[in-house]
């Protein structure tokens, strides 16, 4: 590897600043950002990225599920690129960092590359993946799980919102139905950085994370039908309460992420009453619930036990429940050489790191299916995300992006 990559040096506060005007696009008044997948915001989002990459020498192509990538050409174009990149998109209350680091992240490493007029054998892409978080369409990371050939694009572009609005309809909409195929193309290697959206790495003073492996999810939608009545008139013996029924099942999840431990986690982050009136008993309810473990057998156990506790308390109960998986993927490794490229990057930057496993799902899974991959953490402030008091030092972030250009550097570089 030339020892002249060895000394380039990315700028931190031009990292910052792309990252703090970014963030302005969809502020919310507590310091955080609203910029839903697909809105008129995340169209703003995505113009700004495109100027930036534009005025960075790269040519930019959008594909027919929104992605886009921003190309910096290599001395050899042949080859497959080397991307790096994330997500623009939000939750509701989300955070400066989450996504929007690891898109920056690669606009840093391309503009450093520019100031000193460094050549890769490799074209380096930044790549924005569509509708990562999940929050507006379900489910999450439909972007890449497209690219990666997870998900039927016809399907994915027939997604609606709860309002009843489909994606490829969003796309068109606000300009970013692009014209690319969705996938089907070679890629070099993929890394991305990201907060680590945990507490470990600040805990233990550490501000690089390693990601060797992403852990597995299951997802599931769980209807509770009992009968409406009068909140009055109707005797307690004689009910059949959907909320009460549902109440017990999300107890026994909790129950069983801690069963599962060590590693497990499990939560209830959606809960729809009807008809959601004070003064009728609940006849139906609507709630959500994410598994997640490192092993695949213990998230098989999990996925048991929830669907023997459903049925038990419906039996119990007199009501009627449907458990509906609709989105697993299981636990991914990464590539051990996208791994030792992200090691070597921290060493060499003198920055303290560990490995450490992901506990949240990035396009890196799905990324990992079609491509050599590794990913790059840096500390969050407490360890909160998907919050709008999500914060990051920008000397972590400076930190993440160094070892982020060596990485790419050892796979974009031959020799």
């Amino acid at each position: 590897m030339p020892a002249v990559m060895d000394n380039l040096r990315i700028n931190g506060d031009r990292l910052w600043a792309s990252l703090m005007e970014l963030a302005r696009i969809g502020a919310t008044p507590k310091g955080g950002v609203c910029r839903l997948a697909l809105t008129d915001l995340d169209r703003q989002g995505r113009d700004l990225f495109i100027r930036w990459c534009k005025e960075a020498g790269c040519t930019v192509t959008v594909d027919g599920i929104g992605n886009i990538f921003a190309r910096r050409p290599g001395r050899d174009n042949s080859l497959p690129p080397v991307m790096t990149g994330s997500h623009l998109d939000t939750q509701p209350t989300g955070g400066r960092f989450d996504g929007a680091y690891g898109v920056m992240a690669g606009l840093e490493v391309v503009r450093t590359l520019n100031d000193a007029g460094f050549e890769t054998d490799a074209p380096v892409e930044i790549v924005v993946w569509t509708n990562e978080e999940g929050t507006r369409f379900s489910p999450a990371m439909i972007g890449s799980g497209a690219f990666a050939g997870v998900f039927d694009l016809g399907a994915e572009l027939g997604k609606t919102d709860l309002e009843g609005k489909t994606i490829g309809a969003e796309l068109e909409r606000i300009g970013y139905k692009g014209a690319a195929p969705v996938g089907g193309r070679k890629v070099g290697a993929y890394f991305e950085a990201h907060i680590e959206q945990g507490p470990i790495l600040e805990a233990e003073n550490k501000t690089i994370g390693i990601v060797t492996g992403a852990q597995g999810q299951r997802w599931y939608e769980i209807t509770v039908v009992g009968q409406e009545a009068h909140a009055g008139p109707t005797p307690m013996a004689r009910r059949k309460d959907a909320l009460v029924g549902a109440a017990r099942m999300i107890h026994e999840v909790n129950r069983i992420g801690h069963k599962h431990q060590p590693g497990a986690c499990a939560t209830v982050g959606h809960v729809q009453v009807m008809p959601n009136s004070r003064n009728v008993i609940p006849g139906r309810v609507f709630f959500t619930v994410d598994f997640r473990n490192p092993k695949d057998e213990a998230l098989t156990a999990m996925d048991r036990d929830l669907r023997r506790a459903c049925q038990a308390i419906s039996a119990e109960t007199g009501l009627e429940t449907e458990v509906k998986e609709f989105w697993y993927f299981a636990p991914t490794p990464f590539d051990a050489a996208c791994i030792s490229a992200v090691r070597r990057g921290a060493e060499l930057g003198g920055y303290s790191h560990r490995d450490i496993i992901s506990g949240a799902g990035h396009d890196a899974v799905y990324m990992a299916r079609v491509a050599p991959t590794g990913m790059i953490f840096v500390p969050c402030e407490g360890g909160i995300s998907h919050n709008e008091i999500e914060n990051a030092a920008p000397a972590d972030l400076a930190a993440g992006c160094a070892v982020l250009l060596q990485a790419v550097l050892g796979r974009a570089v031959k020799g």
